[in-house]
């Protein structure tokens, strides 16, 4: 039985289009596999478009998603080009479950373009954050002078790098004293679960300012691919909180301290949930350890 390949207009006319990151980069979508439609299609074991009405589907997302059940989400895959810097790249990298083709210097020549940061993103190490910066601003001076230092470096980097061009030395040489600000290209595919998994560590206000950068526009673009699963991420991973064994006593004895003042069913209806949410979470609350 042949399948017809379901198609989102309002993302097939942003294929191929560039969407600036940083100073030099960007994300394009290349391709993609499979809308919201295909989740629930999965998840039903159903082939045809189906019957079910919209609001049936998006229960079923939601359902899915706060109870982790996840490859349904894997039926949904997006292939993305991006232009990055190359610390970014070996962050990104980490997220293992994809499939990556990089540029490569042994058989291409490098290309003249350094990440620089903008001042307002220069800052100090933090006292809390072992591996991150602060928030706080440093003083101009202070941003005038590393931003001196990293464009002297790159300048330097690269006339070292034509220098060795012009003696006709292997690529794979001359190319490793190039530094790590030294933009990239690849090709990322990857499948829904895992990039949904990857937007939730790299939207964190924690992560790197720089990889940040390109979460928030790829996570743009899969607000437009699949909304119901994104409305379901946001609600139940993005901006959910889970609580330990103690921190639920605890939830537990405010509530119960206040109960003659709060109610628990009333704020939860107000607050948009269905009756199956209700009971879900209530059960979740007070569940015997």
């Amino acid at each position: 039985m042949d399948i017809e390949r379901p198609s989102l207009p309002q993302l097939d006319k942003i294929l191929g289009e560039e969407f600036p990151c940083l100073d030099h980069g960007f994300v394009r979508l290349i391709d993609y596999m499979g809308s919201d439609q295909a989740i629930v299609q999965a998840a039903r074991v159903s082939y045809g478009k189906g019957t079910k009405q919209v609001q049936q589907d998006r229960g079923l997302i939601r359902y899915l998603m706060r109870h982790q059940h996840t490859s349904p989400f894997e039926m949904v895959e997006f292939k993305f080009h991006c232009k990055l810097p190359i610390f970014v790249a070996r962050q990104w990298i980490r997220h293992r479950t994809a499939s990556v083709n990089e540029y490569s210097l042994r058989y291409s020549e490098a290309v003249n373009q350094f990440y620089i940061p903008a001042p307002d993103t220069i800052r100090q190490q933090s006292k809390s954050n072992r591996q991150g910066r602060s928030t706080e601003t440093v003083p101009k001076n202070l941003q005038q002078n590393v931003l001196n230092i990293l464009k002297k470096h790159a300048r330097q980097a690269w006339q070292d790098y034509k220098e060795l061009e012009k003696v006709d030395l292997a690529r794979e040489l001359a190319r490793i004293h190039l530094p790590v600000s030294l933009y990239t290209e690849w090709y990322w595919k990857i499948n829904l679960h895992n990039l949904l998994r990857f937007l939730k560590l790299r939207l964190d206000p924690t992560a790197q300012h720089e990889i940040r950068v390109y979460a928030e526009q790829i996570a743009k673009l899969v607000q437009i691919a699949v909304p119901l699963t994104w409305e379901a991420f946001e609600d139940y991973v993005l901006h959910a909180e889970s609580f330990s064994k103690i921190e639920t006593e605890i939830l537990k004895d405010l509530i119960n301290n206040l109960s003659s003042e709060i109610d628990l069913q009333k704020i939860a209806e107000e607050k948009g949930l269905s009756k199956r949410e209700i009971g879900e979470f209530k059960a979740k609350l007070y569940r015997s350890n």
